[in-house]
């Protein structure tokens, strides 16, 4: 059946707290997509937030980020004794990251003290991976948030030996722990309420994972790296037409023999919770399951480097053997060789499409077994990609969309229309499109840390409300309902 949907952070989303949260906004917008009879909503990884608050670079593949827990359930839940202020500039378009946790952490602090563990708390704990998190975060706070290669030697092998005393850690992790809970609690909750609307939720898994971070300081031995954290190579994408220096993301590489030899129990473990959280995952970097490009880690760009080739068959055999009815989405984007596109389609994933990019081209047409965007998380919104089109570019794009609306409609409308209208079997449109916005709302530009990226928000509804309607007719005109 073809659906349609929305990209759309939870970070994104209204909230009195500056950044948005498992709230009552957030069913608020769930009731929007049902009745606009969007059937998927799409948002960016929910782990804890690295650097440049990238949500591609956490701190653990399992944990959440606390910023999304709903302070105001809390107060529901009696945990606060009163209703939680609201954070300055909540008015604001854009998140104040660093602002929104402090404010929200006095108050999750004030919710534990009150807490008293429950069976569906204990039921939580049995997760394995939820006190080795609590435990590396809280010395990652007794040691000023350095990365865990840096801590004591004692204390970056407590995950190995546990000889170092964490007792006086037990309040900060016992802490953690709870948060942990409330978020896990929210958010299927949440989720649940989702499903019940027929909304489905896809979530996004990157490829690789930060090197300080609870996956790789507990299972090192499952990356290219020593003892002590410090890595042989790093990952990254070679030089191409964008980018002389090509991208050097300096996350830790796998170490694919090893991780061959216990039967690929890391990303077995790391899909099969995520496929609690999330009813499709889109996996992205897909092409690194076939091929890889693997840096030195002297070097200090991309340049150097090789293409080493992944176990993609294998792993996927076992993905499939364990998980027959997981729903994935290949992140395929890009100048690939062939064998990624045969890996992809011998498991019949659905692969992607980026209409900004492809609409005139006939070599990269839309096909059924495909996602299509308008564009992504990493490209400009549709009115701020024309805006930037010379003269000669626009009328080629008004000439090529004709069919989908006349050289006064707005062109975020006609690229809408014209992926709605595709076979594509899922049509995926992010916020800033459905709204017509600029490039004020891009949320990252790729290759660029920090400030503005992640940081834009809505305010309020309000505009997403009037469009419902529109909304509602196209995806019922193009038989997406």
């Amino acid at each position: 059946m073809r659906t349609s949907g929305i990209l759309m952070p939870v970070a994104s989303l209204p909230s009195r707290y500056g950044i948005g949260s498992f709230g009552k906004e957030a069913y608020r917008f769930v009731d929007m997509l049902a009745r606009a009879k969007v059937g998927i909503w799409q948002i960016l990884p929910l782990n804890p937030l690295g650097f440049g608050n990238s949500p591609y670079q956490p701190l653990s593949s399992y944990a959440g980020d606390e910023s999304y827990i709903d302070i105001d359930e809390l107060y529901t839940q009696g945990l606060l004794p009163e209703e939680p202020e609201g954070f300055r500039g909540q008015e604001s378009d854009r998140i104040d990251y660093a602002g929104a946790r402090e404010h929200k952490e006095r108050y999750l602090r004030m919710a534990f003290e009150s807490f008293r563990p429950d069976e569906e708390y204990r039921e939580f704990l049995k997760y394995p991976w939820v006190y080795p998190y609590a435990v590396f975060v809280a010395l990652k706070t007794q040691n000023g948030l350095r990365s865990w290669t840096e801590w004591p030697e004692e204390q970056r092998r407590w995950i190995i030996d546990g000889e170092y005393d964490i007792s006086h850690l037990e309040g900060e992790i016992g802490y953690r722990m709870f948060a942990q809970f409330e978020f896990y609690r929210q958010w299927m909750a949440l989720k649940e309420y989702a499903n019940s609307r027929g909304v489905l939720i896809m979530g996004d898994i990157p490829f690789y994972v930060g090197l300080d971070s609870l996956d790789v300081w507990s299972s090192r031995e499952d990356f290219l790296i020593n003892g002590d954290g410090v890595p042989s190579c790093v990952a990254g994408v070679p030089p191409d037409y964008f980018n002389a220096d090509g991208q050097r993301w300096g996350n830790p590489i796998y170490d694919w023999e090893r991780l061959r030899g216990n039967g690929f129990k890391f990303w077995i473990e790391r899909l099969r919770y995520s496929s609690v959280l999330y009813d499709i995952l889109r996996i992205d970097h897909f092409r690194a399951f076939d091929t890889y490009w693997r840096i030195p880690a002297s070097c200090p760009t991309a340049r150097e480097g090789e293409w080493i080739e992944a176990p993609g068959y294998e792993l996927f055999d076992e993905i499939y053997a364990r998980m027959p009815d997981i729903r994935i989405v290949a992140e395929d984007l890009g100048d690939l060789r062939p064998q990624v596109l045969e890996l992809r389609d011998h498991y019949g994933l659905t692969g992607m499409n980026v209409a900004e990019f492809t609409y005139a081209n006939p070599n990269e047409p839309i096909r059924e077994n495909q996602l299509v965007y308008t564009g992504t998380h990493d490209n400009q919104p549709v009115m701020g990609w024309y805006k930037a089109r010379d003269r000669r570019e626009r009328a080629a794009f008004n000439r090529a969309m004709l069919p989908y609306g006349s050289p006064h409609v707005r062109a975020s409308r006609k690229l809408v229309r014209y992926i709605m209208t595709s076979v594509a079997e899922m049509a995926i449109v992010p916020m800033a499109d459905i709204l017509d916005l600029d490039d004020r709302a891009r949320l990252n530009e790729p290759g660029t840390v920090g400030s503005p990226n992640w940081e834009w928000r809505l305010s309020d509804l309000k505009s997403f409300e009037r469009r419902i309607p529109a909304l509602r007719r196209l995806i019922e005109e193009t038989g997406r309902g």
